[in-house]
């Protein structure tokens, strides 16, 4: 049994190391040259970050990962974030949150990390013989009774059992055999960027730390890697259509006249930041004869939910184990692809609508509402906070039996 995986980050890793445990063999294919946190001059023209953005990883990916045997490797890369500082644009300080509540909350069992670690995690864990072809895409589809052959980009031909999408809000594969993405994306009313920079006085400054300085309708993390090395997170209403041009242009303009160091860093922003939409997925049915999405491509639930990537490698464990008791006909594989959706989709509709209800509390758009948040999140250290933010860290089990791998 043989998949073709188009799609080498989170979710086509992921879902990689699942078949191959339920004796599949597959090729990976992606568009990007270089793996998602290697240096690479021509990637990071392209918006891309080395090492990815940070990501708070919890709930049922946690659990996957440690099926995976890949526990203690995933928290060899947490970054022990101490808290969450929110400032006015002047610089000052009008509340802060410890991660010890988030932790808390979390029973222990969330790390926050560069989304770029979670792909090396998984890419060392396929091992060197994996097949992973980078800086390709797809080309073309056909489906017939007895499998599924796919052109590349480079005008390679493959045959497979099975062609997976795990390429991302923008899926190619989606486009080709589902139909365009305007179908598909429900768009949250946002625009979010970001960029790294050198500068080892804001780095001092920050320290471990996350800084969110906020105004209505915008607002700017900043946070540190290394000793010298920080990052940005940026986020700010915008309406439908407004995609820039010239996104540094667009940043500099919607961020005009907030302090503290944010002048100065938008002045590092470089020509290309990564720059795209808040926008979810949703796709009526997630698979089509031999052809299945899994990750972003069917399932986004944006940044406002949060658990992406948590969900991303969750839902993969779930194909994976339904694939391995398939065998080689369309109707087995249609089961299973059928058993997979019908265990994740319920989990990511409720993750969606909750990120749809919290869409207007991320970015506040009236300073009211911004003071509401404050208080808030000034209450987050209090039994009462642990109560009603539980269920948004709670892990539904996707997966009825575990074993360690």
């Amino acid at each position: 049994m043989r998949a073709v995986i188009v799609g080498g980050g989170i979710a086509g890793l992921a879902t990689a190391w699942w078949l191959r445990r339920a004796g599949w063999e597959s090729t990976v294919v992606e568009h990007h040259r270089t793996p998602h946190g290697v240096v690479d001059t021509d990637a990071a023209a392209e918006g891309v970050i080395p090492g990815g953005y940070v990501i708070d990883f919890f709930g049922p990916g946690y659990d996957s990962i440690e099926a995976m045997g890949l526990r203690d490797r995933l928290r060899s890369h947490d970054l022990r974030l101490e808290g969450i500082q929110y400032r006015a644009t002047n610089g000052r300080r009008t509340a802060r949150m410890g991660t010890d509540a988030t932790q808390r909350m979390g029973g222990g069992r969330l790390v926050s990390m560069l989304r770029g670690n979670l792909e090396l995690i998984l890419r060392e864990a396929l091992g060197p013989g994996a097949d992973v072809r980078h800086g390709l895409s797809l080309a073309r589809v056909e489906q017939d009774p007895d499998g599924v052959t796919v052109e590349l980009t480079d005008g390679t031909v493959e045959r497979a059992d099975l062609l997976v999408g795990a390429d991302g809000v923008h899926s190619r594969v989606r486009e080709l055999v589902f139909g365009p993405e305007e179908r598909y994306r429900r768009y949250l009313g946002a625009h979010t960027a970001a960029f790294l920079f050198e500068d080892p006085e804001v780095v001092r400054a920050v320290g471990r730390e996350l800084h969110m300085v906020e105004a209505p309708r915008v607002q700017a993390g900043v946070y540190g890697l290394t000793g010298t090395t920080g990052a940005t997170f940026l986020c700010h209403l915008s309406p439908e259509g407004s995609m820039p041009s010239d996104p540094r242009a667009r940043l500099r303009e919607v961020y005009a006249g907030m302090g503290w160091y944010l002048p100065r860093l938008l002045e590092a922003c470089p020509p290309k930041p990564f720059y795209d939409e808040v926008e979810q997925i949703e796709v009526p049915t997630w698979s089509r004869s031999r052809v299945v999405l899994v990750g972003d491509a069917c399932q986004a639930v944006s940044l406002m939910a949060g658990q992406g990537a948590s969900m991303a490698v969750a839902a993969a464990e779930v194909l994976g184990r339904e694939l391995g008791g398939a065998g080689p006909s369309g109707a087995e594989i249609g089961a299973a692809l059928s058993r997979y959706e019908g265990r994740v989709k319920p989990v990511i509709e409720t993750k969606q609508a909750a990120g749809r209800r919290l869409a207007r509390w991320f970015v506040p758009a009236s300073a009211t509402r911004m003071l509401v948040r404050r208080q808030l999140l000034r209450l987050a250290s209090t039994p009462l906070a642990d109560r009603v933010a539980r269920p948004f860290l709670a892990s539904p089990k996707l997966t009825p039996e575990r074993e360690r791998a």
